[in-house]
């Protein structure tokens, strides 16, 4: 049996937050899924049996902080999974870990390694946590305590760029640079010290979760429109994209899996 909940943040932290999410899965048997980049790093805590990544022949640290993807990753279980996850938005991780973030890409980095003893405390008060209710009350007051010793001045201007990107299917970087009030130089080097990766990879992400939410809630949508919609140069480009970040063509995915995209449907 399986059961997937999305909590929302306090409001305080839900600038920072996208939101929360705990999956329990009992189902026995192995039990494999693709998954495809967000555009955001995640806070994942297992307390139960942890999944193996078959692409990387390892299995996910018991808790550990997950960088930015620029892939897709397979992932398979055998069951009594117990995830709890906090999902951060594309610009704020930094925050939280005092980090570039550029250092996280395509890993997964255990909290031991952190040499962090305010994180690894949680982590054990997250394992002891009698319910899912008290572990996520755990977070939140640590990513409050975060938030409250933290005061970067690039946040607001990381929002804003943000903002138009979620809301843009045809952007540049000169011109995110602009609303960020920065040079490109500069712009790239913060860009990719918040988010994780530079802005060129961060535009293709956004693009396939964009390709991913027109196709979920446009199921019938001709290719040619598709590619239009979304920011493609044409159709060639939108496939050989679409494979580059998912292992296959839109066609293929869609007779493989229901197109849902993370990102757009959370915003």
């Amino acid at each position: 049996m399986q059961t997937f909940r999305i909590i929302q943040p306090t409001p305080a932290l839900k600038p920072f937050i996208r939101y929360y999410w705990i999956l329990q899965d009992s189902t026995s048997g192995i039990v494999s899924q693709r998954t495809l980049p967000t555009g955001c790093m995640s806070l994942v805590f297992h307390r139960g049996d942890r999944l193996k990544v078959t692409n990387r022949d390892e299995l996910q640290p018991r808790w550990f902080i997950s960088g930015q993807e620029t892939g897709f990753t397979d992932v398979i279980s055998t069951g009594n999974i117990e995830m709890i996850v906090a999902v951060f938005q594309p610009h704020t991780a930094k925050i939280f870990f005092h980090l570039p973030v550029s250092l996280f890409r395509d890993m997964n980095i255990p909290i031991k390694d952190m040499e962090d003893i305010e994180l690894s405390d949680l982590a054990k008060k997250i394992e002891d946590a009698d319910n899912h209710e008290i572990a996520i009350d755990q977070i939140e007051q640590f990513l409050l305590s975060r938030l409250l010793s933290e005061n970067n001045y690039n946040i607001p201007r990381l929002t804003a760029v943000i903002r138009h990107i979620n809301n843009s299917a045809q952007t540049n970087i000169k011109g995110l640079a602009d609303i960020a009030c920065l040079s490109e130089k500069q712009f790239c080097r913060v860009f990719s010290e918040h988010i994780g990766t530079t802005p060129k990879d961060f535009l293709r992400i956004i693009r396939l979760q964009r390709t991913l939410s027109v196709l979920q809630h446009n199921p019938g949508i001709g290719f040619a429109q598709l590619s239009y919609e979304c920011g493609y140069t044409d159709q060639s480009h939108m496939i050989k994209e679409f494979k580059l970040f998912s292992g296959y063509t839109p066609k293929e995915y869609l007779n493989c899996y229901a197109p849902i995209s993370d990102y757009f449907s959370n915003i």
